[in-house]
This record gives structure tokens, C-alpha cells and sequence, in this order.
């Protein structure tokens, strides 16, 4: 428990412990001056030198915090605590839970603050003993095997170096000192274990943390060292050798006045753990006073004080006195046994059953690829599957209890921060409404990112009030992978099947380009001959070469569109008019028209503008259907004719919708006065390798349909009033203020 409530508790139970009634009122009220020094006493169980190292940094912690007084630390040996509480000349105490006991009851002591040892996912409320003995001592490998050993403790008013580790001596039947060899007391710990290193001792007993602390800083090696009857607890990593009880509590005297201890206890709760006083002490900080009735049942069993006087009325007076009553509490206590094993086996049926649910809920979680995790109403991750940590490498640790957007959801890809008021997640539970979000991104553990796809939706209450929100999303880099894939496959195919249509176009090109070569090669030497002759003037000379330069723009003019046809396309769209994509239709097919006998006539309507559209490829559809067309009259009687028209027109579904100033497409028509498509192909024509060709492959107008498609658009197969085919296909309009690139110059295609 940490925080607001954490402090809140801590200053109730403060005020409860400080509101002594044997205190005299006017020292309860009085107010807390500035009084210096205010020792607190500290146990020094390691040494002087090393307690003051330790504590030191919180005495100054407190004097920061508490600029009104000045703290100073007072080391007190296990026999010095009694005479320094007797003598009120400190005002706190820090001691092991053993002498806090004993002088709770003699004197009052008053806990404000719990120790919370070790730091960072180390840090603990709770300590034990350790029976330790060299690991080359084959023949001591249980407690029971210390009976006439020579045992080393570190003093008899030390808890986990003596207390502690003696009642686990008792449980194995070995009763000190009187099985012992011989029982010694050192006064610290590593006097402790250094004795049992240098085997001086066959065993000994410290409390936890010891031999970890030493050997940190290379005093001993753990592995001269065996731990008897050594205990594993999940919760408690390090080596002991008996149950575990409260850390040091941190205590107040009875004369100290209450408002100063309530001021010091706020301090120590409102301690960071990674504060520099916490660091030097080797702890995290402090907790709410625990309970310590299992210290008191400790020093009770083991009769040590104040539980060490003789009891003056035994159990046989109590059944002579009152056997009625005790007969009577008998009967109750049964009846009471029986009602507690009945609850406790309904208890422990329904704990069952609700652990065969709560593990049957995580092996569905687990078992899902998808990532899956909730979000209370604070932002917070309640819980995540699996699937979570090995997409995001956050493990769950790391997610639960943490802000999920701080954590997954961040940024943009580009960097830009993103706000939390935008997040859909929150969105979610804000307005119970649930989303799916198709395209965005999560953050990973090592600070990568990741496309992703995921839907929110919120969790409700009985009452049906939103706590929060579930989320369930998919890794979608390999989808996204591969329809780059089959984009960048679709463009290679449509070029291939432009080079394929070019090469069953080459004997026309040849054909086509051959005419204007001829032409230039003859005017020429015809020009030649002239000047040779002398006859040759300038203006039949001008007339000659203007013959030739139109000639030569003429097979320009068909290699910069054999040009353009033939390259990879950039695949981004730009502002082109229809004037020119039927301008290098008809410049291609000029050759193939004219062998054929059919006439090509060009449409446009009025007031058109550019379209936005990927060049290359559209000017593909619109060869392949003229081709199409072209192969289709020459089978036919004439007339031969086939037409080229663009006319602006509305989107599908929005004829009726007068609120549209301007139509907002350009529909494309390319139609013939051949036989038309038959009904059996109609059904079909655009799946790919269905041709009515007999040496067709059937791609072309699936290529052609899958580029207008990518346009935004679809390729249909109409009526057509010059009753052939008819095929038409709407283009989007270029945005306004954007104008087509110029054509290429004449010279850089030849």
C-alpha cells in the first residue's frame, strides 16, 4: 500500500499508538519547538562504525525534512538499549522486534513506521535466522545433527540471530544449551560467521541478509557454507532457515511528544525508496506498523521476557474452579469446529472452483495470438495474455498497474507525440462506445514500432457503468508486407504485359517508323542532288528540310510514347488531360488501325479538366481495349469504327444529389461497331486466362480491371448504341490549382 492511503493509514495509526491516557495532557498537547539534538537510538548489530553508516543518512533525511529540529543517531549495544529507553535520554528507537517487544510492555514504546529492508524488487517487511555450517562438515547436515556441537549465536536478546533460529532447534529436538558442546555469544554478526568460517565454531545463527551482505562486499564466499534446514518462499529470495516475522519497527518513546512523532512518521512514509538515505541504510523506505502478535507468540513460546515469569494459575485450578464453564465452552467450541469445517469446505469448493475458472479464463487468454489487455478507468493495464508480452516484449509485470498509453501508445510514427485525449482506448470507456481501429501503430519494450490493427471496447458493471476497457489487437506488418508484395507483382505484370502487347505491336512500329525515316532519307538526297546540280535555291531547299523536320517529329513523336510506355511508371498519381492519353493511343495503334481499315475517332466533352491518376497505367487499359477493339473489327464487316470519348460525369450513387456543384469524375468510354461481347463470356471476361482469342493468355482485362479498381473505380462492359462492345470506367478529377506536367520535348524522345 503506498501513497495517499498508504499515508493516510499510517498517520491514523500513528495518532491511535501516540494517544497514550498515561501521558499527562498538557505534555500531549504541548507544542513541538526546536529541540537538538533528538537522538534515536539505533541497535547496533553489526558494530558502531557500520550502524552509523547505515543510519546516519536518515538522521540527515530527517533533519532536511524537518529543518525545526536536528536528529542525531545513537549506536546502543544489545546491553545498552534497556538503560538509554530506562534513562529517556533518546526519544525513538529502532531495534530488532524481539526487544521492541519486551519494552512495548514494560515501557510503553510506541510503533510509528515498519522498515522496509532491501532495495528495489528486493525490498521486504520481513526477516528470519539462519542456521549456518561450513560446507566441507559432511557430517553436520540437519539441526538435529548440532547435539554436542560447540554453537555460536550473537547475543540472547537478538531475534533472528538466536531467537528465531532457536525455536527450529527446539522443533528438531535439540535443547540449548543443555545438547550443546558448549554456546557462545560474539555480540555481532559477522563475528558469527567469520568463527564459523575459521572453524572456531561448528555452527552458527544470524538473521537473513547477512551472508548475502558479506559476500557482496568479498568477505566470504557462500560456497564454504551450508544452510541448515534451508526454506524456499517465492515471496522471500533470500537464504534462512526459519519462518519469517515484521521487520525492525521504528518506535517512539513514551515521553516523546506526540506532534513530534507524528511529524517524523509522515517523514518516513513520504520517504522515496530511492531516496539517498534509503541507498545508504540498504532499505526502501518505510510501511504502516505491522502487527507483531507473531513475535509476541515467539517470545511466549520460548518464555523470554516479558512472557518469563512463572504462571501463577494453572490449568487444573481453572478445571476445579470452573469445570461448568469450561464444559460449556467445550460443547461451544465443537459447535463451532463443526460450523468452521463446514465453511471451510464450502470455502475451499468455491476457492476451487473459482481457481478452475480464473485458470481456464488464462489458458483461453494464452491460447489467442492476438494481444490481448484491459484498461481500467485511469488508463491503467489490468491484466494482458501472453500474446501481449511476445508482441510488445513488455513483460506483464512491467504492463500491469502502469499507464498503457505511456507504455504502448505514445507516439506517432514520425515521432510526434501522441495525446491522450486522442487515444481510442480512452475514448472507449469516456463515451461507452466500442471502436476498431484499422491502421495505427504500438510501441515496443526496446522502443521499436510496429503496425497494427485493434478494436476497444468497454467493460461494464453490474450496473452497467463502464469500468474501464478491453483491447484486442494483431500484429499486421506481414499483411501489410505483403500487399506491398502483390502491389509491387501487379506493376511488374503490367508492364510485362506491356512489353508483351509492344512486342505483338513490333512489325507495325517497324512499319510506322519506317515511313518517316524513308521520308527524311529521301528529301535528303534529294536536297543533294539539287545543290549538286545547282539548282538547288534556299527556298526549295527550306521547303525540303521543313519536309524533313516533320517528318522526323513524326518518329519523335512515336518514340517518346514507346518510350513512356515501356518504363517502370512512378507510382505516384499526377494531373493528366485526356488529350493526351488518347494521343499516345492513337499514335501506338496508328499503324495496326490503318492495316485493319478501322478509323479511330476521339470525344471529348466540354470544360474538361485534368485527372488524377497514374499515367502509364491508365494509358494501358485504354490500348488494351482499343487493341481489343481493333482485333474484334477486323473480323467483322465494315464499317470499321471505333471511338474514343470522356465526358464529366457524377460518382456512382450520387445522380440525385443536387447539392453537388460539380460532377466529380471523368467517365471514360472506348467503343466499337464490331459483333460484341457473347453472353457466355460476359460472366467471365475479367477473370484471368478467360480470352476469346485463339492465341490470347487472357491478362489483359484482368490486368486492366485490377488498375482501374486501384483507381478507385471499376472496368464495366456496357451497351453500346453503335452495337459492339463497350467498356467504360470513371477516372478521378485532379484536386483545382493543380496542372499537368508539360509533355516531353520532341528531341529527348528521338
Amino acid at each position: 500500500m503506498h501513497g495517499p492511503l498508504a499515508f493516510a493509514c499510517a498517520l491514523a495509526l500513528t495518532s491511535v499508538a501516540l494517544a497514550n491516557p498515561l501521558v499527562p495532557a498538557a505534555r500531549a498537547h504541548e507544542e513541538v519547538g526546536s529541540v537538538c539534538p533528538i537522538h534515536i537510538g539505533v541497535l547496533s548489530h553489526r558494530g558502531t562504525r557500520i550502524a552509523e553508516q547505515h543510519w546516519g543518512a536518515t538522521a540527515e533525511y530527517l533533519n532536511r525534512v524537518l529543518p525545526a529540529h536536528c536528529f542525531h543517531i545513537t549506536a546502543l549495544g544489545f546491553d545498552d538499549v534497556e538503560a538509554a529507553v530506562a534513562s529517556a535520554r533518546i526519544a525513538f528507537l529502532l531495534v530488532n522486534p524481539g526487544i521492541y517487544v519486551d519494552l512495548e510492555v514494560r515501557h510503553r514504546l510506541s510503533r510509528i513506521a515498519t522498515l522496509r529492508n532491501g532495495l528495489g524488487a528486493h525490498a521486504r517487511h520481513r526477516f528470519g535466522g539462519v542456521i549456518v555450517a561450513r560446507a566441507d562438515r559432511a557430517e553436520i547436515q540437519t539441526p538435529s545433527d548440532l547435539r554436542g556441537r560447540r554453537l555460536m549465536a550473537v547475543d540472547p536478546e537478538s531475534l533472528g540471530g538466536y531467537l528465531i533460529p532457536l525455536d527450529v532447534l527446539l522443533e528438531h529436538g535439540v535443547r540449548v544449551p543443555a545438547d550443546l558442546a558448549a554456546l557462545e555469544f560474539a555480540g555481532i554478526h559477522d563475528a558469527v560467521v567469520r568463527a564459523v568460517r575459521d572453524r572456531h565454531v561448528d555452527a552458527g545463527l544470524i538473521r537473513t541478509e547477512i551472508l548475502e551482505q558479506m559476500a557482496s562486499q568479498g568477505a566470504i564466499d557462500l560456497a564454504d557454507f551450508r544452510i541448515l534446514a534451508a526454506r524456499e518462499d517465492p515471496d522471500f529470495p533470500l537464504i534462512h532457515s526459519t519462518p519469517l516475522y515484521p521487520e525492525w519497527p521504528f518506535s517512539s518513546l513514551e515521553h516523546t511528544p506526540r506532534a513530534l512523532a507524528q511529524q517524523v512518521a509522515i517523514a518516513l512514509m513520504q520517504m522515496p525508496p530511492d531516496d539517498p538515505a534509503a541507498s545508504a541504510g540498504g532499505y526502501s523506505g518505510w510501511t504502516i506498523p505491522l502487527d507483531y502478535q507473531p513475535v509476541h507468540r515467539l517470545l511466549r513460546k520460548l518464555r523470554r521476557p516479558p512472557y518469563d515469569q512463572p504462571e501463577s494459575f494453572t490449568l487444573r485450578d481453572a478445571l476445579r474452579r470452573y469445570w461448568l464453564g469450561v464444559l460449556l465452552g467445550i460443547g461451544a467450541l465443537l459447535l463451532l469446529l463443526l460450523l468452521s469445517l463446514w465453511l471451510q469446505t464450502r470455502n475451499a469448493r468455491l476457492n476451487r472452483a473459482k481457481s478452475g475458472l480464473e485458470r481456464r479464463q488464462e489458458l483461453i487468454l494464452d491460447s489467442v495470438a492476438e494481444g490481448i489487455y484491459g484498461v481500467d478507468l485511469a488508463g491503467r493495464a489490468t491484466f494482458a495474455n501472453k500474446a501481449v508480452e511476445r508482441l510488445t516484449g513488455w513483460s506483464r509485470d512491467e504492463l500491469i498497474g502502469c499507464d498503457q498509453h505511456r507504455r504502448l501508445h505514445h507516439s506517432h510514427q514520425e515521432g510526434s507525440t501522441y495525446a491522450d485525449d486522442d487515444c481510442p482506448v480512452y475514448a472507449t470507456f469516456r463515451d461507452q462506445r466500442p471502436r476498431f481501429i484499422e491502421d495505427d501503430r504500438f510501441w515496443r519494450r526496446d522502443g521499436s514500432s510496429f503496425p497494427v490493427e485493434y478494436s476497444t471496447t468497454p467493460i461494464r458493471d453490474h450496473r452497467g457503468l463502464a469500468i474501464g476497457s478491453v483491447v484486442v489487437f494483431r500484429d499486421i506488418t506481414e499483411r501489410r508486407e505483403a500487399a506491398e508484395r502483390i502491389q509491387r507483382l501487379q506493376h511488374e505484370q503490367a508492364r510485362a504485359a506491356r512489353l508483351s502487347t509492344l512486342g505483338e505491336m513490333a512489325s507495325g512500329f517497324a512499319h510506322e517508323l519506317n515511313q518517316p525515316l524513308t521520308a527524311i532519307i529521301t528529301n535528303a538526297r534529294a536536297s543533294i542532288r539539287l545543290i549538286e546540280n545547282g539548282q538547288g535555291s534556299i527556298e526549295r531547299c527550306s521547303q525540303i528540310l521543313a519536309k524533313i523536320a516533320q517528318q522526323a517529329e513524326r518518329a519523335g513523336a512515336i518514340i517518346r510514347h514507346l518510350r513512356r510506355f515501356v518504363r517502370k511508371e512512378n507510382p505516384e498519381t499526377a494531373p493528366v488531360h485526356v488529350a493526351d492519353l488518347f494521343e499516345t493511343v492513337r499514335v501506338l495503334l496508328h499503324q495496326e488501325a490503318g492495316r485493319h481499315g478501322v478509323r479511330i475517332h476521339t470525344h471529348l466533352g466540354q470544360a474538361l479538366g485534368a485527372v488524377q491518376v497514374q499515367r502509364t497505367q491508365i494509358e494501358q487499359v485504354i490500348l488494351n481495349l482499343a487493341r481489343n477493339a481493333i482485333e474484334a473489327l477486323a473480323e467483322a464487316p465494315p464499317p470499321h469504327q471505333l471511338w474514343l470519348s470522356a465526358h464529366l460525369a457524377s460518382q456512382p450513387g450520387s445522380e440525385g444529389d443536387t447539392a453537388r456543384a460539380l460532377p466529380a469524375c471523368l467517365l471514360i468510354r472506348i467503343e466499337d461497331t464490331g459483333p460484341g461481347i457473347s453472353e457466355q463470356v460476359r460472366e467471365r471476361l475479367f477473370e484471368p486466362f478467360v480470352t476469346t482469342k485463339a492465341k490470347g493468355l487472357g491478362l489483359g482485362l484482368s490486368i486492366s480491371a485490377g488498375i482501374v479498381e486501384a483507381h478507385g473505380s471499376q472496368l464495366t462492359l456496357c451497351r453500346s448504341p453503335l452495337g459492339g462492345a463497350c467498356f467504360a470506367f470513371r477516372l478521378p478529377l485532379a484536386p483545382a490549382g493543380l496542372t499537368p506536367s508539360p509533355p516531353e520535348p520532341p528531341q529527348d524522345a528521338a
